[in-house]
């Protein structure tokens, strides 16, 4: 969206120092989780006779939050009008007014995909506020929308308590449009918008804070860049956060740096990395997808990604971009099933409606997950182990159905096993095991065996597994005695569930399809390159339709930008967007996050039509379209890069044109 790696929690000097973490044999400090309610202190894991907790723990809130697993992430803002992922801060509010928005058929849409909850991006990176906020003019007060008195937040925030899910928001901490950013003056109106967001909307079940912050914007007319250096000292997260567990104690902060309750999954693919550890150091850092074994802080990590390969914000054309069921549950094994939550991007377009192929596929991805779970083969299976701490914590726990009992063993018995008989005969594919999250953290290695043939055959090896660590097996087997084996753990083990299923027939899950699916332009069939100013020998890989190749202007050596090159496309065109696919091979060396685009009939009278900022690029680098003000005739296009985010070259994967 928005971000840059949007969730930089940590400096990326302590990110970089992160490799290395704590040994698994020395036990970290131990931490108990807050805010008890009366129910959960009678939970077996506060019984006298339970392990002590390992290490960092979770607070409740935050055992809750992990058990919601997945919700809705919605940009729906002043850029959905201009067409930006990151505006800049001069836009007029003017601009946004949706024709039929309906927050509670939106909502609707979600609770009926099985999501749990949303968040609402109320203030993007342009500072444009979807409140009337009494801290800026820039906000949806200055709209003709309702004529000046609309609040989106608060038809958001009213449409989830009637659906009964949950409401959340995102607070941009960098505003590109205030007048004051980069100085003291801005932290005083960012407290207050907190401030409004978490006491006039009811409960905030997670409020985040993006991990974008300084560059270039407007700046109340100043058009300069602006720099805040340390990010926790400009905003002073330690007290943002002191200030929302006043207002609103059970809110999830996501980001704040080293404050904060969740943080980042490491890409905007939706995946998380395995092993993978719910806490993080507070001296080396979060390190995203994999988080650190024994850290000191719990800090669970969300996966976030798009439904759709076209951004963040709705963009036209974006219908046949979707990405398809299959892709989403593969998403789905790699953070759900890794232990994270899931927030997936479904965004509103210009009349305030989901686009319906992304609708399409968010319910057929309902379907896939729950013929994944429709039936759990080990439920009510009966359980046995030589190793036992108790009846409150015999092996049979592990298949009541109930996340808060739990097998454990005596504290010495640190690699037990634990009989799995299945009522009859079972063909499963997928693994589920989950941990007892309030007593920390604690198995780092476990398999599991299936009685074949009357000979034990090992068919799964994990390693972490915390909230949860669902597995797919390499191909089904068919058994009905399962031996699950605690391989490696410094502490008595807290398995609170084992789970066993079968993938449905039609789900092959083949990977998330990449960001390089390309938009449907102006065929290429007949374009010729004219000239290029550097990178000739590559350049024609701009215009080829392969997303796997790419021009790059620093063949023998660096070529600073401003660099272009210019296309015939054989005929003329009445043109109306462009396209720019920027390098897909995981390394930003000049990728181009500035642009300039001009037109021509005849090759020598140039026109320019488009000239600005791709935003977000690092963290999601998507096929961006770029519309031009008014439709122009051409038969020949310039595309120069004149700004790129790493080295001094320009590169391209494709750039394509939109006929009107």
């Amino acid at each position: 969206m928005m971000k840059y790696p949007h969730a930089i929690l940590f400096s990326a000097a302590a990110a970089v120092a992160s490799l290395v973490a704590v040994p698994a044999t020395a036990a970290p400090k131990s931490s108990k989780p807050a805010s008890y309610s009366a129910e959960t202190k009678d939970l077996p894991a506060f019984k006298s006779n339970a392990p002590k907790p390992y290490g960092a723990t979770p607070t409740e809130p935050q055992v809750q939050w992990q058990r919601m697993e997945y919700y809705a992430f919605i940009h729906f803002s002043l850029n959905t009008f201009t067409g930006n992922e990151w505006g800049n801060g001069d836009e007029s509010p003017t601009r946004f007014n949706p024709s039929d928005f309906n927050a509670n058929k939106i909502v609707k849409t979600y609770k009926d995909a099985g999501m749990k909850g949303m968040i609402y991006t109320a203030k993007h990176h342009d500072g444009w506020c979807a409140w009337p906020t009494k801290t800026t003019k820039h906000s949806v007060a200055a709209s003709p929308w309702k004529r000046g008195k609309g609040d989106v937040v608060k038809e958001f925030s009213e449409a989830c308590k009637k659906q009964g899910i949950k409401f959340g928001t995102y607070l941009s901490p960098w505003d590109r449009n205030h007048a004051e950013y980069g100085r003291e003056g801005y932290i005083k109106d960012y407290y207050k918008q907190i401030e409004e967001l978490l006491t006039n909307y009811g409960p905030v079940f997670e409020i985040w804070f993006d991990g974008a912050n300084g560059g270039s914007g407007y700046y109340g007319g100043a058009k300069e860049n602006r720099n805040i250096g340390n990010a926790e000292k400009y905003y002073d997260f330690e007290q943002i956060v002191k200030n929302i567990r006043k207002m609103q104690p059970e809110c999830i902060v996501w980001g704040a740096g080293h404050y904060g309750d969740a943080r980042w999954g490491g890409s905007e693919k939706g995946h998380v990395n395995y092993p993978h550890w719910h806490t993080v150091s507070s001296t080396k850092g979060g390190r995203g997808g994999s988080g650190y074994r024994n850290g000191d802080r719990w800090v669970p990590a969300e996966g976030d990604t798009t439904i759709n390969h076209a951004g963040w914000f709705w963009h036209p054309g974006q219908a046949g971009r979707v990405k398809k069921p299959e892709q989403l549950m593969q998403v789905w094994f790699d953070s759900v099933g890794r232990g994270a939550n899931l927030i997936l991007n479904v965004a509103a377009d210009r009349t305030g409606n989901l686009d319906p192929a992304d609708v399409n596929s968010l319910m057929e991805f309902k379907k896939l997950r729950e013929a994944l779970y429709k039936k759990d083969f080990a439920l009510g299976a009966s359980a046995t182990s030589k190793t036992v701490r108790g009846k409150d914590f015999s092996p049979d726990k592990m298949t009541d159905g109930n996340l808060d009992t739990f097998w454990t063993t005596p504290d010495r018995e640190t690699t037990p096993e634990a009989i799995i008989r299945l009522a009859a005969p079972a063909t499963f594919d997928v693994v589920r095991v989950r941990e007892e999250i309030r007593l920390g953290q604690r198995v780092e290695g476990w398999a599991v065996d299936a009685k074949i043939g009357g000979d034990w055959k090992e068919i799964l090896r994990g390693s972490s597994i915390g909230n949860q660590a669902m597995l797919a097996l390499s191909e089904p087997v068919t058994a009905s005695e399962l031996r699950l084996r605690i391989t490696n753990s410094p502490v008595a083990p807290c398995i609170s569930e084992f789970s066993l299923f079968k993938k449905p027939e039609e789900l092959a899950l083949k990977g998330e399809g990449g960001a390089s699916v390309l938009m449907k332009g102006v065929p290429k069939n007949k374009w010729k390159i004219v000239s290029a100013t550097a990178g000739k020998d590559t350049v024609k890989a701009a215009i080829d339709g392969n997303p796997k190749t790419f021009w790059h202007t620093s063949e023998a050596q660096e070529k600073r930008p401003p660099q272009s090159f210019t296309v015939d496309m054989g005929e003329t065109k009445t043109l109306k967007a462009f396209t720019y696919l920027p390098r897909q091979d995981g390394i930003t060396h000049g990728m181009t996050d500035r642009y300039k685009f001009e037109v021509s009939t005849d090759n020598r009278k140039w026109t320019e039509v488009a000239s600005g900022e791709f935003g977000n690029l690092r963290a999601n680098p998507v096929e961006q379209r770029v519309d031009f003000k008014s439709p122009a005739k051409a038969r020949y296009f310039r595309f120069t890069g004149t700004h790129a985010l790493d080295k001094n070259h320009v590169s391209a994967a494709e750039v394509g044109v939109i006929a009107d």
